[in-house]
């Protein structure tokens, strides 16, 4: 009998996440309640943020987000080339230009060497960016300190794509606390640290920032007399300031949010336990994991290998293929966004950022789940050897 089929990633539900859900199904409420409230509380303050805004899903969040910084026709936003493509999408939903910073050739991490020397370029041709996006992939904080000292310096705003890090830590700070840029975003897909189905949300410290992000959440309609700009005409009266979008949560999804947030440390715990026994199963193969930066504790959303191409006779096809006819899920994370054909119109091609696409040349996403055992961890390593022929 095979084994069976192990996902790159997948969800954890139980039966309090259950009866949460079933909860609200019984409520007055299926949307606009009082599980969303409970719900941005229970994130905001696990990442010590003052305001916590939830959303329909990742990509909305990142897009209201930059809306609020003030990003808007002709500016620009930067963001790292290894990402999902919502990064640098939500600054084209903008009206924005959209550029890129080449990564760390270790953590895979916007570099923040390349991103200061851009800075010093764009400012001498007139074109610094107002936002800029590091991205958190596979869990672990960029250089955020670095990132604010240049954002301080250079006059454009942070916002963190966190997609991948909720549970993480940099400088014993809680990524999403936002201590070194203007907001953070955060995603609830599936198979991201925890789940609400499909939805996101945004932590910030700036009320006016969370406040803004609000409206546009919701058409850019508010009800509040003292944001108006006439008199309210009774208790029926709203009023559109700008145009916005319906990205709402549900309370279902908030409510299984809330009920996944009681376990979060739990999932992190048994996330960073499994990435230490990949570290000890992996060694002395032909690949190397990403680098760790020891001021930090990853997220562990994603554990990423890349392989030592040279020392093996089979390309990295060859062995995902091998790995899928496996039973072993794997996943590679992400073709890098400027080679995407759709970027590639807008004049990006390939060769602009040689780190990101070595990086993808070599990389193949393992499985990284709470539910999975130690012996799921050696099957893969088993499987690994087999198809990288070793």
């Amino acid at each position: 009998m095979s084994a069976p089929f192990l996902p790159y990633g997948r969800q954890s539900i139980d039966e309090a996440d259950i009866a949460a859900v079933v909860e609200v199904l019984k409520s007055d409420f299926l949307t606009q309640g009082p599980a969303i409230g409970r719900f941005e509380k229970a994130v905001s303050d696990f990442c010590g943020a003052r305001h916590g805004i939830a959303m329909a899903n990742g990509t909305a969040t990142l897009h209201c987000a930059a809306k609020a910084l003030g990003l808007g026709h002709g500016d620009r936003l930067w963001t790292s080339p290894i990402t999902f493509v919502a990064s640098a999408n939500a600054g084209r939903y903008c009206g924005a230009k959209v550029d890129f910073v080449d990564v760390d050739p270790g953590t895979v991490l916007m570099c923040p060497e390349r991103l200061e020397a851009k800075l010093v370029q764009a400012e001498k041709a007139g074109a610094l960016p107002r936002v800029v996006v590091p991205v958190h992939f596979a869990g672990q904080s960029c250089d955020m300190p670095r990132i604010h000292a240049l954002g301080q310096k250079y006059g454009f705003k942070i916002l963190e794509d966190a997609a991948h890090a909720l549970g993480g830590e940099f400088e014993g700070r809680r990524i999403g606390g936002c201590d070194w840029s203007d907001a953070a975003s955060h995603s609830f897909h599936p198979v991201k640290i925890i789940t609400s189905g499909e939805g996101g949300m945004i932590t910030t410290n700036d009320p006016e920032v969370a406040w803004r992000i609000g409206l546009l959440r919701t058409h850019g309609i508010t009800r509040e007399a003292g944001r108006m700009v006439g008199e309210s005409h009774g208790g029926w009266y709203y009023e559109q300031l700008e145009l916005g979008f319906n990205y709402r949560m549900t309370d279902l999804q908030a409510a299984l949010g809330a009920s996944q947030m009681t376990r979060l440390e739990t999932f992190a715990r048994r996330r960073r336990e499994i990435a230490d026994l990949y570290d000890r199963e992996l060694a002395g193969l032909p690949l190397r994991p990403l680098a760790r930066d020891p001021r930090g504790i990853s997220g562990w959303h994603l554990y990423m290998i890349r392989l030592n191409l040279g020392e093996i006779r089979r390309s990295r096809r060859e062995v995902f293929d091998s790995l899928r006819a496996q039973g072993i899920g794997v996943n590679v994370h992400y073709i890098p966004v400027h080679l995407q054909p759709d970027y590639q119109k807008l004049g990006f091609a390939k060769g602009m950022f040689p780190e990101s696409e070595r990086y993808y040349e070599e990389a193949i996403t393992l499985p990284m789940f709470p539910a999975m055992t130690d012996e799921d961890v050696v099957r893969v390593k088993n499987a690994l050897i087999t198809a990288a022929g070793v």
